[in-house]
């Protein structure tokens, strides 16, 4: 069988043999089925609702819907909730082409991290296609602001990501910088928890949220300190907070060649870049992974 591989990679891939895992969706507590299906070259992320005669929505950027407390997918009236975790995963074994198959409207929450979408898609391995894999190379700077909200996207020879967060005490301030080149994701960034406050829940549930949440998939933060600690990482919230921009920037469409620098960011931040990017083309180009490093080498 052959290893999955890290993402930076010269061709497309694909899944060796389909996946499933059942679970509940965090926000609509709903019990959901989930199968990942390998894909034909070009094909990229696909959702496929089983339950709504195979409706299919694509990961991209154009099909955002909302973005609060998840990051979720809409076509023609037909809602795919929460996809941040999964497409963080794929981005980060370097998957290109898949059909998500879900019998429900969102994705499965699992224990609140990417690990358990790693594991499965490692227990079967990556197939590698007779495709090269085009990187979206960014030329200049891009920034989105929204008051002391700050992400921008920089060139650079590989994909990396600098995020800080700042949260009320125990969390309090934390950051990080993390080089996703380097096939690190699934030992660094996969096992990060989602994370919630106690004292939000009854107002978060009140709003339709978070109905699916529990100790088991996701950390719970008292203003005293974690309720069902351990933490996997003692900067586990600030590493949650880069597999969910992994996961968002996915819907770019490809893989990115840039450094990300975000403070007190979100879903909603990470998906506005995406916007901005998807409607200013000058910004970015299409290169295959060759071309790539013959101009770091020509610009060295």
């Amino acid at each position: 069988m052959e290893q999955v591989t890290e993402s930076i990679q010269i061709v497309e891939q694909t899944l060796r043999a389909a996946v499933e895992c059942s679970g509940v969706g965090l926000h609509s507590g709903v019990p959901v089925r989930m199968r990942i299906l390998p894909a034909a070259v070009g094909t990229g992320i696909v959702f496929r609702r089983t339950d709504l005669d195979d409706f299919q929505v694509e990961a991209t950027g154009r099909n955002v819907a909302k973005v609060s407390y998840a990051t979720s997918l809409m076509k023609k009236g037909v809602l795919i909730s929460t996809t941040e975790h999964v497409l963080s995963a794929f981005v980060g074994l370097g998957l290109d082409n898949a059909v998500v198959e879900l019998d429900n409207l969102e994705l499965p929450i699992l224990d609140g991290s990417a690990l358990h979408v790693v594991e499965m898609v490692q227990k079967v391995g990556l197939r590698r296609q007779k495709r090269a894999r085009q990187y979206l190379r960014v030329l200049e700077p891009v920034e989105v602001r929204e008051g002391e909200k700050f992400i921008g996207l920089y060139p650079a020879e590989n994909f990396s990501v600098e995020y800080y967060i700042d949260f009320p005490e125990p969390i309090g301030k934390e950051q990080i910088k993390v080089d996703l080149s380097r096939g690190d994701y699934a030992r660094d960034i996969a096992p990060a928890r989602t994370f919630g406050f106690l004292h939000e829940v009854e107002a978060l549930r009140n709003m339709g949220l978070i109905r699916g949440a529990s100790e088991e998939n996701a950390i719970v933060v008292t203003r005293e300190g974690i309720l069902n600690g351990p933490l996997r990482f003692p900067d586990e919230f600030v590493r949650h907070k880069v597999l969910d921009l992994i996961g968002d920037l996915s819907l770019i469409g490809h893989q990115v060649l840039g450094r990300v620098v975000a403070h007190r960011a979100g879903h909603a931040m990470h998906t506005a870049l995406v916007s901005r990017l998807l409607r200013e083309r000058q910004l970015w180009e299409l290169v295959p992974l060759a071309a790539a490093r013959e101009a770091e080498t020509v610009n060295a």
